[in-house]
Formats: structure tokens, sequence, C-alpha cells
């Protein structure tokens, strides 16, 4: 599955559904989330068929940020089921995402 990105708009539907999801809160600005965009992707590689990564930029979608009370970024929050069960803020590896993921799967 590929990762998408996902506005203010889009964040209930494409978030707020069945399964488990990966949202990145990230911007372009960020130099941790530059150095996190190539764990995401190694990780989608690897577990992509079942978990959906989504990225909000929060620059371009601060409604959504604020929603969910984002004050640093990269801050990772996963979602099971529309509702968020675990979060994290700052560069991890793909290893720690995967086992943050892997607890809700």
């Amino acid at each position: 599955m590929a990762i998408v990105n996902v506005t203010d708009q889009s964040f209930t539907t494409e978030v707020e559904g069945q399964g488990v999801v990966l949202v990145d809160f990230w911007a372009p600005w960020c130099g941790p989330c530059k150095r996190l965009a190539p764990e995401l992707e190694a990780l989608d590689a690897e577990i992509g068929d079942s978990l959906k990564i989504a990225k909000v930029n929060v620059d371009e979608n601060p409604e959504t940020a604020s929603r969910f009370g984002v004050m640093s970024i990269p801050t990772l929050i996963v979602f099971k089921d529309g509702q968020p069960v675990d979060k994290v803020v700052g560069l991890n590896s793909k290893d720690a995402l995967k086992s943050m993921v892997g607890k809700h799967q």
C-alpha cells in the first residue's frame, strides 16, 4: 500500500476507518522529518499490505495537528479502528516503528 498524503478535509475518510493506520505529522522544513521519510518508506515496503501509512503536513493542515495535540514534529500516532492508541515524538527507526505498530495489529 502506498503512503498517502492526508489533509484536514480527508483525514476522517483516510484515517478514521477500520484497521491500523500510522500517521506521520511532519513539515517540509523539519530535518528529522526528512530523515524519517526513508524509514517510513522501508516500513511500507515491508508491512504495507497490513498497515496504512498517512502523512499530514502540519503547516498545511493545522486543524488536524491541533486536534491531536501535535506540539513537536515528527509526531507519529497509531490509529486503530479510528481511535488513537499509541504516540511517539521524534525520529525513530523502521524497527522501532514496526514494533510500535505490531502491538496494535
